[in-house]
Parts: C-alpha cells; structure tokens; sequence
C-alpha cells in the first residue's frame, strides 16, 4: 500500500511537472546545480584535451614530428580512450559517480600535467595514452548522473547544457595558451590547464550526493526526478548489455560520428594554419568562434525535443526529428575545400560543430531513454569506444590523406555524410517499442 500511494504520489508530481514556470520554483533547482557541476567539469575535460592541439603547430617546428607521426600521437590518446571506455562505464556503475568521477579526474589531471615533460613524439604519445585512459570515465560518469538526477523528458537539455562544456573548453584554450605560452612557455601550458580540476574536486566532493542521500533535496523534486515509471536497480554487466541491438546501434551511430568532432578538435587549428598561414594568434578567433557556436547549438540541439514533446509528439518522434535536423545541418562542410575565404569557411564549420554538440545531446540521451539507470553508464561506455575506434581509425587515415595528397577537402566531403548515415541506423536497429528490461 505503501509503494502504490508513493506512485500515485510521483504520478501526480509528473503531471505537475508538464505544466511549466507555475511549479518550476516549487520543485527546487539542486538537480540543475548538479547539472552545473557536470557542465564545470566538461569544460575542464575539453581543456585539457585541446591543450595539445593548439600547440601541435609549435611543437612540430621544435619537436620536428611529421603529419603522419601527429596522427599516431592522436591515435595514442584515441586507442586508450577507446580501451577506458569499454571497462570504465561498468566500474562506475558499480561504485557510483561520486567516487567513480573523482578518481578519473583525478587521473587525466595528473596525466595532462605530464605532457609538459615530453620531448619527443614518443613521450608526447606514453602522456596521451594516460590522458586517454583518464578521461573515459568523463561522459559514462556524467551521462549516469544525468540519469541518477533528471526526469527523461528533462534529460537532453540537461546533457545539452553540461555538454555544452565542451565547446567552453574548447573556446578558452585558444585564448589561454597563447598568452601562457608568451609568459612562461609551452610547458606551462599543460600544468597550468591541467591544474583546474582539482579545484572542482573540490566542490565536487564537498556538494554531490545522490537523489536519495541529498540533505536539501525537497520531496518534490526528488517525486518530480522519479516520476518515470521504476527501472531496475540491479548490477547489470556490460556482457549482457552487448546482448542487444539497441546498444550496436548506437555504438555503429558514434562509430561514424565521433569522428567528426574528433577530427576538428585535433586538426582544426592546424587546418587554419595550413590552408591560411594563420599562427596561434591569428587562428585562437576563428576556432573561438566555431566553439561558441557549438556552445549554444549543444543547449539548442537539447532543448529541441522538449518542444516537439510541447507540440504533442512522441518523446521518440521529437528525438529523431531534432537528430535529423541536426544531421542536415552538418551537410554544408563538404563545400569547404572549394570556400576560399576565411569567414564563409568559419560559418559552415561553427554551423557542422553546432549541429554534432546538437546530436550528441541527444545520441547521448538515447542511451538513457532505452536503457534504465542501472546499466547507463555501461552503455555510454561501449557505445563511447565505438566512437573512440572510429576516431582512431580517422586519426590514422587523416594523417596519410594529409602526408600525401596535403588536401583536407576529401576529409570534409566524408565527414558531411556521417550523421545521415548514422541516424539511419539508429532508425533500423533502435525499434519503436525501444525501451530495454532487464529481468
């Protein structure tokens, strides 16, 4: 009697929780702050990851590393992302997100910070190996807290929010590097970068506890957090969960993908400075930009299907719908090798990088819809290291194509077509009656 007045009770509070500003504030807000603290750490993620990037046309004059010898050191960091992913998903959903996330972060810190020991293609490549292994547990741990925290229909704009960090990220380093690399030198730029997320350990220790364990979470909210209907709270192993064709799908869906991003974050400032003779000042504004764009189309892409949900379609019609705009959206880069001005080639690259941040809100929430909370985490972890193995694989090819023929515009014609494709996919192996139980 007891759990049939608490589901009448979350019942209730669903139908409440449609009804938009009236009840927002009687709800409470500690699941955006949580969201908040996610966002903080993405950006801190992405920082440290980009670092690299920024300097890769520096150091190949003062390390002397070749197109191809870049492309193995990407693919070093690609392969131990990949290899993290598969194993770190089902750790963290064994000893949860708040010791699960403190010790990755701890982990790629530390291993950001070594880069600016490295001296060699060898060295650089040992430090993007244990930057790789750290930062897989970023996205599983974040996409479980998501879970853990918001309601399904609240899910992809709260992704679309924390992942928007990224683009943050990816938007300060080019501002920070170059002037910490004319003060102090290039070293210092790993340390100092590498040194912010022990300050959100910090916070994170001090403020994170789960739904059930949180002292100021009021009774509404946490109703409103489990108004889906119940999941199964059991151990589910990642073994069982290849079982399904929900999960290929949308490990076949970052396989193709991830890439992408992949490819711009690792190669877009020296593309700037090849097929522009721009130098790490004079490429920082345009990869700016391209991020602030990717910023808000990573809150708009989640935010959108709220609004088909608002317009009286299907949670899973509202999701494809805004994957598909997406995807239509990244067409326009295979134009880009014929662009021959700067800001027209800026335009379409913000535009395809708005679009990705806007379609990994929601493949990302696709996991979550599918899937109950128990077995998240294993499922973006796998479904993570399809995308790690495609962006290796692109890695590799990226610097052959890029040694022999010196082109970037094959890359971006291929790249055009991913989300099309994968979206595809997903509509044949992700069914409409879609939702996974576990016995």
């Amino acid at each position: 009697m007891h759990l049939q007045r608490q589901h009448e009770k979350v019942s209730r509070n669903e139908s409440q929780a449609l009804q938009p500003a009236a009840l927002s504030s009687k709800l409470g807000s500690i699941r955006w702050r949580i969201c908040a603290l996610l966002f903080f750490a993405n950006t801190i993620n992405y920082m440290d990851r980009q670092v690299l990037s920024v300097l890769a046309p520096l150091l190949q004059v003062k390390i002397g590393w070749s197109e191809v010898q870049y492309g193995y050191i990407v693919v070093a960091f690609q392969a131990a992302y990949a290899l993290g992913l598969l194993f770190v998903g089902g750790f963290i959903d064994k000893i949860g997100v708040r010791i699960g996330y403190s010790l990755t972060i701890v982990w790629w810190s530390l291993a950001a910070i070594s880069h600016a020991f490295a001296r060699t293609p060898l060295a650089f490549g040992i430090a993007r190996v244990f930057l790789g292994f750290g930062e897989s547990g970023n996205f599983p741990a974040a996409i479980k807290t998501v879970a853990e925290w918001f309601p399904k229909k609240e899910r992809a704009l709260a992704t679309g929010i924390f992942n928007s960090g990224t683009s943050v990220g990816a938007i300060l380093v080019p501002f920070l590097v170059p002037q910490i690399v004319r003060h102090f030198g290039w070293p210092w730029a790993f340390v100092m970068t590498g040194a912010f997320s022990f300050l959100w350990l910090i916070l994170w220790w001090i403020t994170y506890k789960s739904p059930e364990h949180h002292p100021k979470l009021r009774a509404e909210e946490m109703a409103h957090i489990r108004s889906d209907v119940a999941e199964t709270t059991i151990t589910i192993p990642w073994s069982r969960v290849l079982r399904y064709r929900q999960t290929w799908g949308l490990v076949l869906g970052k396989f193709l993908t991830d890439p992408v991003w992949w490819f711009l974050l690792f190669w877009l400032p020296k593309y700037f400075a090849t097929a522009f003779g721009l130098k790490m000042d004079g490429f920082a504004l345009p990869v700016m930009l391209i991020y602030v764009v990717a910023a808000v189309g990573s809150i708009f892409g989640g935010w959108l299907p709220a609004l088909g949900l608002k317009l009286g379609l299907s949670l899973r019609i509202a999701r494809r719908l805004a994957m598909l705009a997406c995807a239509l959206c990244v067409l326009p880069i295979l134009t880009v090798g014929s662009i021959h001005s700067l800001w027209q080639v800026v335009a379409v690259i913000s535009l395809a990088g708005a679009a990705h941040q806007g379609w990994s809100a929601n493949i990302y929430t696709v996991a979550s819809d599918v899937f109950p909370r128990a077995a998240v985490a294993s499922v973006i972890g796998i479904a993570g290291f399809g995308g790690a193995i495609g962006g290796m694989i692109t890695a590799y090819v990226v610097g052959l194509v890029l040694e022999t023929y010196h082109s970037y515009s094959g890359i971006f014609i291929v790249a055009s077509l991913a989300y099309i494709t994968a979206l595809a996919i997903l509509q044949l192996m992700i069914p409409p009656s879609e939702q996974v139980h576990f016995e």
